[in-house]
C-alpha cells in the first residue's frame, strides 16, 4: 500500500515569511527553516494511504470558517523549561476562528478514519531547530528576540501538504488549497 506523509497548514504570505526570515542569524547548532517552508501547522497527519486521499480531500473541501486575520508575535521554544530544541514564533493567540478551523478540521479527519494525536494545539511557526551542543546559540537568540513580531495577515484558505524527508531536510509540496467560506 502506497502512502504519503501529510500535514495541513496555513501558508504564510511572502511578506510575512520575509520578515520572519530576517531574524535568522548564523548560530552554532541552529538550523533555520527555509523561508519558503515557513507555515502554521494545523494538524500533522503522518503516513496516509494514497487511496484514502480523494475522500479525505472531499471532506476537507466542505470545511467552512469565515476568513480571519492572524497576528504573529512572541518567540518561544520547545520543550519548555529545558534547552531549546525548536525556536518558534507565536500565532494568533486565542483567535476563535483559528480554533474553530482546527476543530472542524479534526472533525473531518476523524470522520475520514484517521487517528489523531491528542496533544494540545499550540499554534506557531517553527523558525529553527537546535542541537544539544554546549555552545548552541539558541538561548541567547531567544532571549534577544522574545518580542519578535511580523505583520498580521488574512487567512482565506488552508492547505494540504506532502512532506518528503530528505537528508538535507524535509521537502514540502502543496497537494491542494481549500478556501474558507466567502
Amino acid at each position: 500500500m502506497e502512502t504519503e506523509r501529510l500535514f495541513v497548514a496555513l501558508t504564510l504570505p511572502a511578506p510575512v515569511r520575509a520578515v520572519l526570515a530576517g531574524f535568522a542569524r548564523p548560530l552554532t547548532g541552529v538550523t533555520w527553516t527555509p523561508p519558503a517552508q515557513l507555515h502554521v501547522t494545523l494538524r500533522f497527519l503522518g503516513d496516509v494511504a494514497t487511496d484514502a486521499l480523494p475522500p479525505l480531500m472531499e471532506r476537507l473541501a466542505k470545511i467552512r470558517v469565515a476568513p480571519f486575520v492572524l497576528s504573529i508575535e512572541g518567540a518561544g521554544s520547545f520543550p519548555p523549561n529545558r534547552p531549546p530544541r525548536t525556536l518558534w514564533v507565536g500565532v494568533g493567540s486565542g483567535h476563535p476562528r483559528l480554533f474553530q478551523l482546527r476543530q472542524r478540521l479534526d472533525d473531518a479527519l476523524l470522520a475520514s478514519g484517521l487517528q489523531l494525536d491528542l496533544r494540545t494545539f499550540q499554534p506557531h511557526v517553527t523558525l529553527a531547530r537546535a542541537t544539544e551542543v554546549p555552545d548552541c546559540g539558541a538561548t541567547p537568540w531567544l532571549n534577544q528576540h522574545r518580542q519578535i513580531a511580523a505583520p498580521p495577515f488574512l487567512v482565506e484558505a488552508f492547505d494540504l501538504y506532502a512532506s518528503e524527508l530528505r537528508p538535507e531536510g524535509a521537502l514540502h509540496t502543496l497537494k491542494r488549497s481549500f478556501p474558507l467560506a466567502k
